[in-house]
């Protein structure tokens, strides 16, 4: 049963279809955003939770409660709560490089499988823990989780959808990444109010249903064409696939040239020797750059630490709750948004309207702390909930430019034999730098106070130029035609139209 959106051939594009068998297998892939995004929800909100603060992190308690002399913005500033926050992403920057070895040589569908067997392991840790030690190990799991499924799940969704609507399935990770974050939120105000201070434990524990969700549905979605025609000899069995997904016998021009693709892959021994030649410069370039500026958006001091930055405007522990419940619901709309007008509007006009709406959301909000908050006592309620609208608005920026397509890109723009190197390069960088930001935000935050948006606002200036002067369109662009953007692009191609001249003149 196919559902009646026809990918035309001719263009550049293959024949298909929008088919229910894509639909299925991608939403189900995608439950590894979900995964993710209630992650950082859960975490950002239990380290506001008073009773999880008391049991495992007493100092911190204490200069909440006790401490009137520490300034507004050092009340959360400890090494040990970050750890917790930050454990995971070192695990999943380590996690990555296996994941890539084991996505290359088994497939999407094994390495998703893995995420989500050790994401509910991990799960299981930390809703059972009575250590701050067991706690960080459940947390290091939950890191090797999400390694695995971040390596992977962006990978089967590009590969697995038409070219015409893969921007729209590809934002559906980002979109699973906010629902799994709003789902967070909304158990963490409910639980916050369980008498017996033991709500947290429930907040740490359902991240094992989704996470069996993901293990479960992994055993029944099948693996992607590409991946079958790189990891097996049996191309009969991929082509009858590749038919069954794009929802017609005509898909020889895609399976030629996933046949292509695929024999060139096979003389790559050392992937990511290869992905450092001149060849490959743009896409190198794009895996470190656009999840390292992902980062340095923000976003992560909104979503980690969201309650507590609430909490040091003055505003209450259920009310900081709630307010993390708004902002999650603006963000899962907004990259619904973004679902469905990437395809129309392209990648980079997003990029340009959603960095420029967080820029000035972020000058604004820092303008308001600077010359309203003080290092003691908080904001007026006027000012208080115009912060809270100027972070949705914030949200919402994010919501349908780098957030989805900080994933969306990277994942379309690599040949399949840098393929698998390319997406461990991407959620390395993203790892690497979320860690830094999650561990070094609470320091920051004590040390520049308000100054703290104008230091992530100067970087979204930067992105925001970067983009426009670097960053191709790639809508519409079939994945293993990706490579002639570059050709065409006024600065790439004095860089990858000189290695191909060499190589023509080596040729003869």
């Amino acid at each position: 049963m196919a559902v009646a959106l026809a990918v035309t051939g001719g263009g550049g594009q293959y024949n298909g279809r929008m088919t229910w068998f894509v639909v299925l297998s991608c939403m189900m892939a995608a439950m590894g955003g979900v995964i993710f995004g209630y992650d950082i929800g859960i975490s950002g909100g239990v380290t506001s939770m008073e009773p999880f603060l008391k049991k495992f992190f007493p100092e911190v308690y204490r200069k909440m409660k006790v401490d009137t002399k520490i300034s507004n913005y050092c009340k959360f500033d400890s090494q040990l709560l970050t750890s917790f926050t930050s454990s995971l992403y070192i695990a999943g920057l380590v996690a990555t490089f296996f994941a890539s070895s084991v996505t290359k040589v088994f497939g999407r569908k094994p390495s998703i499988l893995t995420g989500g067997a050790a994401f509910l392991a991990g799960s299981v840790l930390g809703g059972a823990a009575f250590n701050v030690y067991m706690l960080i190990f459940g947390r290091i799991l939950l890191g090797i989780g999400v390694g695995f499924a971040n390596q992977s799940v962006p990978l089967y969704l590009s590969e697995m959808a038409p070219p015409r609507y893969r921007g729209a399935i590809n934002n559906g990770f980002q979109f699973s990444i906010g629902i799994g974050a709003l789902v967070a939120n909304l158990i963490n105000f409910g639980t916050e109010k369980i008498e017996g201070g033991w709500g947290w434990r429930i907040s740490l524990a359902m991240a094992g249903v989704p996470a069996s969700i993901l293990t479960l549905g992994a055993l029944f979605v099948p693996e992607t064409p590409s991946s079958l025609i790189q990891s097996s000899s049996d191309h009969d069995k991929a082509k009858q696939l590749l038919q069954r997904v794009r929802g017609t016998t005509d898909v020889e021009a895609e399976f030629k040239d996933l046949i292509k693709a695929s024999s060139i892959s096979k003389t790559i021994k050392h992937p990511f020797k290869k992905i450092i030649q001149r060849k490959y410069r743009p896409q190198l370039v794009m895996a470190i750059a656009i999840p390292f500026f992902q980062q340095v958006t923000g976003i992560n001091v909104i979503a980690f630490y969201a309650t507590l930055l609430f909490r040091t405007i003055g505003i209450g522990e259920s009310a900081s709750l709630l307010s993390s419940v708004v902002t999650g619901v603006i963000g899962a709309g907004s990259t619904f948004i973004s679902m469905l007008i990437v395809d129309k509007f392209g990648r980079r006009a997003l990029f340009m309207v959603g960095g420029i709406q967080m820029l000035i959301s972020q000058i604004l909000i820092g303008g308001i702390m600077a010359t309203q908050l003080g290092d003691h006592g908080t904001v007026s309620q006027g000012y208080a909930y115009l912060i809270i609208i100027l972070i949705c608005i914030y949200v919402a920026g994010f919501g349908w430019s780098w957030g989805p397509l900080g994933w969306l890109v990277p994942s379309e723009i690599y040949q399949l034999e840098i393929r698998s190197a390319g997406q461990s390069i991407t959620v390395a960088v993203s790892f690497m730098f979320t860690f830094i930001v999650a561990q070094t935000f609470l320091s920051m935050l004590c040390h520049l106070k308000a100054g703290i948006f104008f230091f992530f606002g100067g970087w979204v200036i930067v992105m925001t130029a970067f983009v426009y002067y670097l960053l191709p369109e790639t809508k519409n662009v079939p994945i293993e035609q990706m490579e002639n953007v570059w050709k065409e692009h006024w600065f790439w191609a004095g860089i990858v139209g000189e290695e191909d001249e060499k190589i023509k003149i080596q040729g003869v």
